[in-house]
């Protein structure tokens, strides 16, 4: 990786753009930013500006700290166990740990530990921006996605469909774990 943090701004402007399977055109017109400009600013041919870097935060709907921060974290691409960020939340015991490196590729991976008899619920709309598989590790997971139920065990792996109001459910005695590859759409 460059010392120059305009190389890394460049590198993370197309990373995300191709991430999200947009052309120069799709982001000019999201952004307000000219086609050539943008080719400049990612083959690091031309420095943006913070107006133009503001744009075009603004077209990935991200805020401007976030599109540099992406610049800054770019080339971490180990996560270490004891590094990775884990939440849980507080009404259901639910574990998320983040393993993904924090530079923020196109793939996401998350482990999910869900203790017994705990339902986790989701609108469609938290899917709108992402493909998703799941696979299970351990135990047994039903996962209603729509008017559809899978039960999943130990090595099954589900692809989700169209997004839909969904929800994530251990029948089971024991915590099951299971992965979440996620991409954005």
């Amino acid at each position: 990786m460059s010392d120059n943090p305009s190389d890394a701004i460049s590198a993370s402007l197309k990373k995300e753009r191709i991430a999200r399977g947009w052309s120069l055109a799709d982001l000019s017109e999201r952004s307000g930013v000219s086609k050539a400009m943008i080719s400049k600013i990612e083959r690091n041919e031309a420095s943006p500006t913070a107006t133009v870097l503001g744009k075009l935060s603004g077209a990935f709907g991200l805020a401007l700290s976030a599109l540099l921060a992406l610049a800054e974290r770019q080339g971490e691409r180990i996560s270490r166990h004891g590094a990775q960020p884990v939440w849980q939340d507080p009404e259901s015991g639910y574990l998320r740990r983040m393993l993904s490196p924090a530079d923020h590729g196109v793939l996401e991976l998350l482990e999910i530990e869900l203790p017994a008899n705990v339902r986790v619920s989701y609108p469609a709309t938290a899917f709108v921006f992402q493909h998703q598989q799941i696979l299970v590790t351990h135990g047994t997971l039903v996962f209603q996605e729509g008017a559809t139920a899978h039960r999943l065990e130990t090595g099954d792996c589900l692809q989700l469909g169209p997004p839909a109001d969904c929800s994530f459910f251990n029948p089971g005695k024991q915590a099951c774990r299971y992965l979440l590859a996620l991409v954005r759409r």
